[in-house]
């Protein structure tokens, strides 16, 4: 069955396929929050989009019901953090260009404690701005790929520095496509639900659960024909008859296919011309109707 159009959805209807902004608080494992995600939006699943630990706070987006099928989408984004470097001596005057010297890709292995191999690897950093030094400690702003390691980052910086350092208070700032401008709360979630329920507004539940379409704008969009979409519900490619627009989409790019009400259909891969007569344009990783 497919969706209607994303801003015509009932409450219920977007709880089952939604995304919350949330603003992590420190404290709990990103695993517990989605399970109180799950347990107040009481839907069957909720997932956290990208791991932060405990005492990290700031943007985890969290999926809700069938919208943990999307998951993968931010593998594809970067990530933004604000994080204090505590350095172990003074810092030295050269302190920013020794800093933008990490600007790029990096080699790194994951700590003893992380849940992947500890196989060395290469992930890069697109930003790494220092915006305030104070005393022994600096305060650095980080645009960065999925995957890395901002605890080892700061340790390698406190190398160059000479000085020995680790990171202190992390913040995430921002997990493409989202960012701290359109952050929630834990409290605005369990209020907006609570009104709903009580009262039956649901205006700050829209305010605070968004459709999960939004979760896909950062990624090619290609728009298919319902009658298409259909078929893909039910297992089929989708083939270049049923493709009516492909926006940027380049071969081998993970896209994500819209009916043209702006209902999300499926993640797949780009492989062939959307402007052909025949074949195969995407093809399916993840149906979402």
């Amino acid at each position: 069955m497919l969706r209607g159009p994303p801003d015509e959805r009932s409450p219920d209807d977007l709880l089952e396929f939604g995304v919350v902004n949330l603003d992590k608080p420190p404290g709990p494992s990103a695993h517990q929050v989605a399970a109180w995600v799950r347990d107040l939006a009481d839907v069957g699943q909720a997932a956290h989009a990208g791991t932060l630990d405990p005492k990290v706070t700031g943007c985890l987006p969290m999926l809700t019901g069938a919208a943990t099928r999307l998951s993968q989408v931010f593998l594809e984004g970067a990530k933004e953090y604000v994080a204090v470097l505590k350095l172990h001596d003074e810092p030295p005057a050269d302190v920013e260009a020794i800093v933008a010297e990490f600007e790029g890709p990096l080699y790194q292995k994951p700590p003893r404690k992380s849940a992947v191999a500890r196989r060395l690897r290469v992930r890069e950093v697109y930003d790494l701005d220092v915006l305030e030094v104070k005393n022994r400690q600096a305060l650095l702003r980080i645009r960065c790929e999925s995957g890395t390691y901002i605890r080892k980052l700061c340790h390698d910086l406190g190398l160059a520095l000479g000085t020995g350092a680790h990171m202190g208070h992390l913040r995430r700032t921002a997990t493409d496509p989202f960012d701290d401008s359109t952050l929630v709360t834990m409290e605005d979630f369990a209020d907006g639900l609570a009104k709903w329920r009580e009262d039956g507004e649901d205006d700050w539940l829209r305010e605070v659960v968004q459709p999960a379409e939004r979760a896909l704008t950062h990624l090619p969009k290609v728009t298919i024909a319902p009658s298409a979409a259909e078929e893909v519900a039910q297992g089929a490619q989708v083939y270049a008859p049923g493709v009516i627009d492909a926006e940027d989409a380049d071969e081998g790019q993970l896209v994500a296919c819209f009916t043209p009400d702006e209902a999300a259909v499926c993640l797949g891969t780009m492989v062939g011309d959307a402007d052909a007569d025949s074949g195969t344009v995407v093809e399916l990783e993840r149906v979402l109707v």
